[in-house]
């Protein structure tokens, strides 16, 4: 059975993961809407716990080693977890426990952990960010860390709708970010006010 989606209509207690394919622009979205709700204590912009360096780039996230990560799986720190491109990926338990206290959560979220992530959170709202394939193989190139092969690969993933998942809300961000940070913007004050 699918987790009730949050809507307009139902103010609060809400996931909002924010998926898509590497390169369209997840991390900048989400860092113009952090900073568009600047103070608001309803609203949680998640830091996520990930074996990657900190210096790497794209997210502000904890970064921690994999035996760091395993001791903390351990001893119950995640709401949820995954793996996806040799890393791992924790969603601290405040984040469950400020959704469950009626606020809303947005996080860079996973296609291929939605399953598990929707299992966490029993109501969620999905948002998918998506390009023009020709525009994402083309911002993927100019980052330099994947080959033709790669890119190619990752354009063929599927999108991020899963049997007994509701489906997610699509941003077009082909074109200029602050136009689809704006949508965005406007989502998550919709989720939480429930108009």
């Amino acid at each position: 059975m699918a987790p009730p989606p949050c809507t307009t209509e139902r103010a609060g207690g809400c996931l909002i993961p924010i998926v898509g394919p590497s390169g369209v622009g997840k991390d900048t979205l989400i860092e113009k809407a952090r900073r568009a709700f600047g103070d608001r204590h309803d609203i949680m912009f998640v830091r996520r716990t990930i074996t990657r360096p900190a210096d790497a780039g794209g997210e502000d996230h904890e970064a921690v080693d994999q035996a760091t990560f395993q001791r903390r799986l351990a001893d119950g720190a995640f709401a949820v977890h995954w793996r996806a491109h040799g890393l791992s990926y924790g969603i601290p338990n405040s984040v469950r426990d400020h959704v469950e206290a009626g606020g809303l959560a947005v996080v860079n979220g996973s296609r291929h952990a939605m399953p598990a992530i929707a299992r966490a959170f029993p109501a969620l709202h999905v948002v998918e960010i998506t390009a023009d394939p020709a525009i994402l193989a083309r911002r993927l190139a100019v980052r330099g860390r994947e080959t033709a092969e790669m890119i190619a690969a990752r354009l063929r993933r599927p999108r991020a709708g899963a049997p007994g998942l509701p489906l997610p809300t699509e941003i077009d961000n082909s074109g200029s970010p602050e136009e689809a940070a704006a949508r965005l913007v406007a989502l998550i004050g919709k989720l939480a006010t429930g108009d």
